[in-house]
C-alpha cells in the first residue's frame, strides 16, 4: 500500500511536514483508517494529470 501512496491524489509531499495523506475524515473514519490491516487503501484515487488537462480543453 505504501508504494501506491505516491500515485494517489491525496498524497502530499512537504519539505517541512514530510509526506502525508491529505484526506478529510471524521473521528470514527480516521480510527478505522489507522487500524485497518488491508492491502489496498479504500481512499486511494489515482492522480491523473492528463484528466485535469482534458477538463481544461
Amino acid at each position: 500500500m505504501a508504494d501506491n501512496c505516491e500515485f494517489c491524489t491525496h498524497f502530499v509531499s512537504d519539505d517541512e511536514l514530510g509526506d502525508y495523506c491529505d484526506i478529510s475524515l471524521d473521528e470514527d473514519e480516521m480510527e478505522r483508517f489507522l487500524t485497518q490491516n488491508v492491502s489496498q487503501c479504500h481512499y486511494f484515487q489515482l492522480y491523473d494529470e492528463y484528466k485535469t488537462v482534458k477538463k481544461q480543453n
